[in-house]
């Protein structure tokens, strides 16, 4: 059987492990420190409806939930990679402890321990834990409700009565109206299905609680289509409705839409859930042929909470199957429910055989190595990553030439500024052509130029020997320019 206090130390492991990685790791373009630099611009200019995706450039990507968050720690905590990262590692915890009340709830304590470790060491989920994304808090906001629409009638407490349209709320600032859809989607089914439309219709707190959800995300809403007139035609028509039926969809502000085949999904699920999605496909065909397992698959499902959970594992990739514009982090929300079954099934199959004991062991043990490892190698070498820190870091610490801070004589030879460029200079740094370095040179009596590594042997042609080598990465190699 699996020992409830190895468990205990594997979680507590995983914890110090992703905490670790939130400190040593740099944010690497682009997800991270694009999202990271927003959330500074709020918290600089003090602008806390509108993200800003630079200077005069309104973001209407995402709602402001994860931004408000992340721009509250870096005024606590400082602009720095563990700040940015902090609320996304207290989302996914409150996520984790609503897992493990549900799984206390529909099985026993033993269960819920094996559930939280599959939730914690699977490879999406545990980086989600700890990154600068939307991603988490939209997580936090779909298990609130899922959670506590499903223990409303069986536990009298606040949070769960009005949970569901506490977490419909947190959806809704945190990624839109798709919280709409992979909640109520699930729920919907399974209240039909289950024949308790009536019941939960006199149960829950429908209009008190709707109240709820509206006061929650409807005034940012409205405030920011007055202040950028032309977010809710974006958002709301573009992002939740072009970008996934127009896999080419040209109308992305920010990026570009990402072109793949048509259930795609499912291949960024399994990707997200390793190690456990793959454990469980091998466990699902090894036992396809067993008539007996099959009865006991098929009983377990009929029951009302498993069939509940099952829904809910598998509504966010059917909904996305369709889709061609995904990514793997659209499959964050149907992994808690992924990891209550596959933690029932981890308890239920560890009946002694040895084989399943080595596997189930080696699978709890991949992410937090390998994540070590991985963390170790950075810390000693950052440029192993597509990072601007390096760079930064050295020209903030070269004597400084007046009183403008060296990032303002930071200059990249390219025709975009990388978004960790940005965020490490705190927004100075900015991109220059070659026939601009020379005047900039003369006026700031020397300038500091990032130059592409393939553009290096032209530069140092044109610019001879007073362009001097300092420091490089794995994209950049980085100079200083002495006026002529």
């Amino acid at each position: 059987m699996l020992k409830r206090t190895n468990l205990i130390w594997l979680l507590g492991t995983l914890l110090v492990v992703r905490i670790i990685a939130m400190v040593v790791v740099p944010f690497a373009d682009t997800t991270e420190p694009r999202y990271a630099e927003i959330a500074r611009l709020m918290m600089v200019i003090n602008d806390w409806i509108t993200p800003w995706f630079e200077p005069g450039v309104p973001f209407w990507g995402k709602p402001p939930l994860s931004f408000w968050a992340q721009a509250i720690s870096f005024k606590l905590f400082g602009i720095n990679e563990f700040a940015g990262r902090l609320p996304a590692l207290l989302a996914f915890l409150a996520t984790a402890w609503m897992l493990w009340r549900l799984s206390v709830s529909i099985i026993n304590s033993h269960v819920a321990a094996a559930s939280l470790v599959v939730y914690s060491s699977m490879v999406l989920t545990f980086l989600a834990a700890g990154t600068v994304m939307t991603d988490p808090y939209l997580a936090l906001g779909t298990t609130w409700a899922m959670v506590a629409f499903y223990l409303a009638p069986k536990e009298n407490f606040w949070y769960w009565r009005y949970g569901f349209f506490i977490g419909l709320g947190i959806g809704l600032l945190a990624k839109g109206p798709l919280a709409l859809v992979i909640s109520g989607a699930p729920i919907g089914l399974w209240v039909l299905l289950q024949g308790k439309l009536m019941f939960y219709l006199r149960t829950m707190p429908w209009i008190r609680g709707t109240l709820l959800t509206l006061i929650i995300a409807l005034p940012w809403y409205i405030l920011a289509e007055l202040k950028t007139p032309g977010f809710i035609n974006y958002f709301i028509v573009g992002e939740h409705f072009m970008r996934f039926v127009d896999p080419g969809w040209m109308g992305d502000l920010y990026g570009h839409a990402h072109k793949e085949p048509k259930g795609m999904i499912w291949l960024h699920w399994l990707a997200g859930s390793l190690p456990w999605g793959p454990l469980a496909l091998i466990l699902l065909l090894g036992h396809l042929f067993k008539a007996s397992w099959r009865q006991t698959v098929w009983q377990s499902a009929k029951q009302p909470a498993v069939f509940y959970v099952l829904l809910w594992a598998l509504v966010t990739p059917v909904f996305f199957t369709p889709a061609g514009n995904v990514i793997w982090t659209y499959v964050l929300p149907s992994m808690p429910a992924f990891a209550l079954l596959m933690g029932w099934a981890m308890v239920k199959l560890n009946n002694g055989q040895k084989w399943r004991q080595i596997g189930f062991t080696l699978a709890m043990w991949f992410t937090p190595i390998a994540t070590l490892v991985f963390s170790v190698l950075i810390a000693n070498n950052n440029d192993l990553m597509k990072t601007e820190k390096r760079i930064a870091h050295y020209v903030a610490e070269q004597p400084q030439n007046g009183d403008l801070h060296n990032w303002s004589r930071l200059y990249y030879l390219s025709a975009e500024l990388e978004f960790s460029a940005r965020f490490y200079s705190h927004g100075s740094a900015k991109p220059v052509q070659l026939d601009q370095l020379e005047s900039l040179a003369l006026q700031q009596q020397g300038v500091f130029v990032a130059v592409p590594t393939d553009r290096w042997e032209t530069t140092v042609a044109h610019f001879g020997a007073r362009l001097e080598p300092r420091v490089e990465n794995m994209r950049f190699k980085l100079a200083f320019l002495k006026p002529q």
